[in-house]
């Protein structure tokens, strides 16, 4: 049964909370999204005050081909990443909750914070790569994100290969148009079908393959918990929508777990 929740006063999102925790949840997984770590002060994207939202012409400058035949479109990738604060950020009390947890986290971030937070690396998916390597664009071969943002801010358009110096970098994360690592994906998607509970954040659940693994929790009788501040398209299949801040929601949620018996760290 679906309990869309919005504009819950706090006994209520309290009581609702506390419901979900005693499922006695063995198994966990969790899908995350940019709504985790706009606390963390990096932007989301589709939100209401989200980046693509104000300016909808962003979206596509991190379209594969756009980005490949434009050389003025990933300059200003590049610079935007440079002014980005990603190296400066750090976890929010979701994510530190969340490492709490012995859980699966699927996510669809690239900056790192579930890592930095105390997540296992090997528990941790990374739907869309990771923000702290560049990738050349003719060998495939990474090289450090600081050395490239390093001499994006000295003011170079597109930071050059280190090895040849003819070459040049682009960032080691998934453009639109481009696959998602299947073997990354697979294995999200197998903790997912193995979990007694799957746990969605911050996220607007409007890109695939990531969304899919809503489908995977409901075919297969996983539970299936939304916390986000704005509807996404499987809010009416979940069995519980929770709108509120991540920041205070998630930590509720998390503790109220553990006391019902989710295994912790």
């Amino acid at each position: 049964m679906n309990e869309t929740l919005p504009g819950l006063d706090e006994d209520e999102l309290g009581n609702q909370i506390q419901e979900i925790g005693r499922r006695a949840v063995s198994r966990l997984a969790v899908l995350t999204g940019a709504g985790i770590s706009t606390a963390s002060g990096l932007p989301d994207f589709r939100g209401p005050h989200g980046v693509w939202t104000y300016d909808p012409a962003r979206e596509q400058d991190t379209h594969r081909k756009r980005y490949a035949a434009d050389p003025s479109v990933r300059a200003r990738l590049w610079r935007d990443l440079a002014a980005s604060g990603m190296a400066d950020a750090r976890p929010g009390a979701a994510h530190r909750a969340l490492a709490r947890l012995r859980a699966s986290i699927a996510t669809q971030n690239v900056d790192g914070l579930h890592q930095a937070a105390g997540s296992p690396v090997d528990q941790v998916h990374e739907l869309h790569g990771n923000l702290s390597m560049a990738r050349r664009t003719q060998c495939r071969r990474p090289a450090p994100m600081v050395d490239a943002l390093r001499a994006v801010r000295a003011g170079v358009g597109e930071p050059p290969c280190p090895a040849c110096r003819t070459g040049r970098l682009r960032p080691d994360a998934v453009l639109f148009g481009e696959h998602p690592n299947r073997d990354v994906h697979g294995r999200a998607a197998n903790a997912v079908r193995a979990a007694g509970l799957l746990l969605v954040i911050g996220t607007s659940l409007r890109v695939r393959p990531a969304a899919d693994l809503c489908t995977a929790a409901i075919e297969c009788g996983v539970g299936l918990v939304i916390v986000n501040a704005e509807p996404t398209p499987y809010d009416d299949v979940a069995s519980v929508v929770l709108r509120g801040d991540v920041e205070v929601v998630v930590p509720q949620l998390v503790t109220a777990l553990v006391a019902g018996g989710t295994p912790t760290r």
